[in-house]
């Protein structure tokens, strides 16, 4: 070869990745057993040596933070919910207090992220934010807590590994949206949102909704809960959906802002007014839930609060501190369109 062999050459050698060379010759178990003693027989032939000192470097701290956007469940596959975009400026300030920096990407759900942010070594823990299937990514998860990558999401506290999951009391917020629609004299009432494990924080907003309606002594209706993602298409579409099965209803709680504003959209389109017809309670309070018509009346979650959380919890697993994970707690914030 005439000069000293690099993980390049092995790379070609091999015909894979550079990126995958060094995590084969690191021992990692993201390489399947095969290609790792391909790789290394080959670095063998080669006589290559790891550059310890470079190694070294690599290994300590990057004193930076990721933040990982994912994409939303929406044929626009470049929107970000605007909850989680409330959320950047706490995360920022928290880690420019705790002198990191703050690496932000947005990636999709189904890519390789978790093997990219593993052995780059690009920061030395991750934030993970938005609401996609949870189901499709935790394997991923479970991947990143096992070979000790230090991760906190925001998402429905109790649900992934002990200690990642910082989230707000979404239960909670939904039995109080509920019991609110209920106070204003309602009695049936749709909840627009999924009610199943992949989407664990809407789940629970279902759950807290059923609460209320128990609680009131009032029927849960299954022909009342519409399966919606957190867009405002969806929203629409699940006003549509229950009109079409001649769904009878006086009000809606809506598991996210989003999805609320489309049932508004869709709701005027129909020529039913709100709140004469349908009073609607949505769940985050992004800013443009007082700029509906009428202003949006929905359940907020302290997005300064959650940042702090977030970066702190982090911090923690990456000094491997003790975590405690608890719900943030959340308010209902009454406007117009619930009838008040």
């Amino acid at each position: 070869m005439g000069r000293r062999p690099t993980s390049f050459d092995i790379a070609q050698l091999a015909g894979v990745s550079q990126p995958t060379v060094s995590r084969a010759l690191r021992g990692s178990k993201s390489v399947n057993p095969q290609t790792r003693q391909r790789i290394e027989a080959i670095a063998r032939s080669l006589h290559y040596a790891v550059d310890k000192h470079a190694s070294s470097l690599r290994s300590q701290s990057a004193n930076t933070l990721a933040l990982l956007f994912f994409e939303e469940p929406a044929e626009d596959d470049s929107t970000i919910n605007p909850f989680f975009l409330s959320m950047l400026g706490s995360i920022t300030h928290a880690c420019a207090r705790a002198g990191y920096d703050l690496l932000i990407s947005f990636q999709q759900l189904s890519g390789d992220w978790h093997v990219d942010y593993q052995d780059s070594r690009k920061a030395d823990g991750i934030i993970l934010l938005g609401y996609g299937d949870y189901e499709a990514y935790r394997a991923r998860l479970d991947h990143l807590t096992e070979q000790g990558t230090k991760v906190v999401r925001w998402g429905a506290v109790g649900t992934g590994p002990a200690g990642i999951t910082v989230g707000s009391d979404n239960r909670g917020g939904g039995e109080a949206a509920t019991a609110h629609l209920i106070a204003r004299g309602r009695r049936r009432i749709a909840f627009l949102g999924a009610a199943d494990g992949r989407y664990p924080e809407l789940e629970d907003r279902y759950r807290g909704y059923r609460d209320a309606l128990e609680a009131a002594g009032l029927t849960v209706d299954d022909a009342l809960q519409v399966d919606a993602i957190t867009t405002e298409d969806a929203g629409q579409d699940a006003v549509a959906d229950l009109a079409r099965r001649g769904v009878e209803y006086d009000a809606i709680f809506a598991a996210s802002d989003s999805i609320a504003i489309g049932a508004m959209r869709g709701l005027a389109a129909a020529g039913r007014s709100v709140p004469g017809d349908v009073a609607i309670v949505g769940f985050d309070d992004i800013a443009s839930a007082q700029l509906t018509n009428p202003p949006l009346t929905t359940v907020t979650q302290d997005a300064r609060r959650a940042g702090e959380a977030l970066v702190r919890t982090l911090l923690a697993r990456v000094r491997d501190e003790a975590v405690e994970s608890a719900p943030l707690p959340t308010r209902l914030v009454i406007r117009a369109s619930s009838g008040a």
